[in-house]
């Protein structure tokens, strides 16, 4: 038998499929890890996914852990489908329909629509989602029959376009210079009307999706719901980094995980590195504060021979542990 191996410190980003819950996809991690002899080790999300949903999970362990927190609070990219026609209570395709509407909007005033969907926005979040009403989930309130009130919310939409980047430009243009601006529901009106629209939404911390695809409905006079949700990005994690379940089943199988495991200072591309020497590194360490630094003011990333050490907060000069990572100096 062979001797356990330790437990790995980094991210494994999940291509995640539909059917499968974030819970759910932890504890798959946890089960490779430990048929494939690996010691007991920490694991976390960085950022749920609903079941329905598909694509990029940033799975955290060991030390990244302690990041998963700033994963959350990172901007997401989705691309998801709206289909007209039909609202759900959950507002996509697990609920029951409680509004249908006729009207069908021409694909160039939905191009002319997005632009008042971008920048920040108020939001009321769905009454199925994880927002918790006086201390309980909004999703247990609404799944008891209760009436869930929710508030509204600000969120930043920092850009929302068709997938594919089409050219919504022209799309809008052709919607102006149409004769007289007729109605766009008038059965006469030579426009293309789309039953379903696919677009790609870059958002802040907090947006629903589900809530933007309803609100662009009722902009257009009609309802509408989400059929396909996928994320492509979350904070500086790309779908092109993420991994099938296949592949991560290979890990029991005895794959070394080095082969797909980012490292933690994947999840800080956007922090700056502070160097240290190895008195200094012992110092922050034990917490302790390094001064006269000549470094700007910030969020900075302490590393010792390119390990990192600790996240600190730099002012003046002065640099103070935010959080510390117990890394081996040399990786084995």
């Amino acid at each position: 038998m062979n001797s356990q191996r330790p437990a790995p410190h980094g991210w494994l980003i999940l291509d995640k499929p539909r059917g499968l819950g974030s819970t759910q996809a932890v504890s798959a991690v946890k089960r490779v890890l430990r048929q494939g002899g690996y010691a007991k080790t920490k694991v976390g999300h960085g950022g749920t996914l609903d079941p329905l949903a598909e694509g990029v999970l940033p799975i955290a362990l060991g030390e990244a852990t302690k990041l998963a927190g700033r994963m959350l609070d990172s901007n997401k990219i989705y691309a998801f489908t709206i289909q007209f026609g039909e609202e759900t209570d959950t507002l996509d395709t697990e609920g029951e329909v409680i509004e249908r509407s006729d009207r069908r909007p021409p694909t160039a005033a939905v191009a002319a629509v997005l632009k008042h969907f971008t920048g920040e926005i108020e939001q009321v979040p769905p009454a199925y989602s994880a927002v918790k009403v006086d201390g309980k989930r909004a999703y247990d309130r609404a799944r008891a029959g209760e009436e869930v009130a929710m508030k509204t919310r600000a969120v930043t939409i920092h850009s929302l376009g068709f997938a594919g980047e089409r050219e919504d430009a022209e799309l809008r243009s052709a919607f102006a210079t149409t004769a007289g601006r007729p109605d766009p529901y008038d059965p006469q009106t030579p426009l293309e009307m789309a039953d379903s629209v696919t677009l790609v939404a870059h958002v802040s911390k907090g947006t629903y999706i589900r809530s933007l695809a309803r609100d662009i409905a009722y902009a257009l006079g009609t309802v509408g719901h989400v059929t396909y949700l996928r994320r492509i990005k979350a904070g500086p994690f790309r779908e092109g980094q993420a991994i099938s379940l296949d592949k991560l089943e290979e890990i029991a199988k005895g794959a070394a995980i080095e082969n797909l495991l980012l490292p933690l200072e994947a999840g800080l591309d956007d922090i700056p590195a502070l160097q240290l020497d190895p008195d200094s590194a012992q110092a922050v360490r034990q917490g302790r504060v390094l001064s006269g630094l000549p470094y700007a003011d910030g969020l900075h990333l302490a590393t010792l021979d390119d390990v990192p050490v600790a996240l600190m907060e730099l002012s003046g000069g002065t640099a103070k542990v935010v959080r510390g990572f117990n890394l081996p100096d040399v990786a084995e």
